[in-house]
């Protein structure tokens, strides 16, 4: 596949955060971003939202980061390193979605930045990671403030209330979700069983666009979700207009699944390591 242009070794590379929960197995979160920012020759900026205990069979419990620490986080990295485009993972609270809302907006971020919001509201086990109180905050403070929302079918049926089954309800929750306010709305395929294939629908509230790719047969998926909006963020840090980007990070997760290998003794992560190989 084609990759991201690299920057010159000394050179300042394009700047991307996540803000996102840690992974202690390493799968997940701000550590499967990372490693996607790194492959793709991207400086990761970290706000970190939660600490959670998992493995690879599952969480086990999480702390939420104090909101002063995760506003004092963002507002650091912005007003001095720079943030060229940011995606979002486990916010865990209304607070803390409230507090990244706030922290977006008071650093002059919002509707001049990039930001890909990935709407984690469980992990693939079905363990919590989102306080159901936190829903509405979710759609009324944050969704309105994205470029692009990522959500996956399960998460798609909390926030909208919309099965999604095959391509007509799809599209029924790609125009729920763009209602919500992002500029485009993403509804990943990836468990849509009527199809053979991993199909992705993308809606900016006229047009839809389509995005195929052929279903990788491995149960080792872990971290899939973060990694598909980190390459989509770390391309539109490039300058790539949404459609592109989302084209990209399909691309990626896509060698990533093809690329996963086991871990423990449950599911392991998709790896973005394979570009080590290329």
């Amino acid at each position: 596949m084609t990759f991201l242009p690299l920057t010159p070794p000394r050179q300042t590379p394009i700047r991307v955060m996540t803000i996102a929960g840690s992974d202690s197995g390493g799968g997940a979160g701000i550590q499967a971003d990372l490693r996607t920012f790194a492959m793709l020759g991207v400086h990761g900026l970290v706000a970190v939202t939660a600490v959670t205990v998992q493995n690879s069979l599952g969480v086990k419990g999480f702390h939420e980061i104090p909101l002063d620490v995760i506003a004092g986080q963002i507002e650091a990295v912005a007003s001095d390193i720079g943030v060229q485009a940011a995606k979002t993972g486990m916010l865990a609270s209304s607070e803390i979605i409230e507090t990244v809302a706030d922290a977006w907006r008071s650093q002059g971020l919002a509707g001049t930045v990039p930001f890909v919001v990935d709407p984690v509201c469980a992990s693939m086990h079905g363990d919590p990671l989102l306080h159901p109180s936190a829903l509405n905050s979710l759609k009324t403070q944050l969704f309105p403030l994205a470029t692009l929302v990522t959500p996956n079918l399960d998460e798609v049926r909390l926030i909208t209330g919309i099965d999604v089954i095959d391509s007509d309800t799809q599209r029924d929750a790609a125009r729920a979700l763009h209602a919500l306010g992002p500029q485009w709305a993403l509804v990943k395929g990836g468990h849509l069983r009527a199809s053979s294939q991993s199909p992705d629908l993308l809606f900016d509230g006229t047009d839809f666009l389509e995005f195929d790719a052929a279903r990788i047969d491995t149960p080792h998926d872990h971290g899939a979700g973060d990694t598909l909006a980190a390459a989509a963020a770390s391309a539109l840090a490039h300058g790539y207009p949404v459609p592109e980007a989302v084209a990209f990070g399909k691309r990626w997760v896509t060698e990533c699944l093809r690329a996963a290998y086991p871990l423990g003794q449950g599911h392991g992560p998709v790896s973005a390591l394979f570009r080590l190989s290329e």
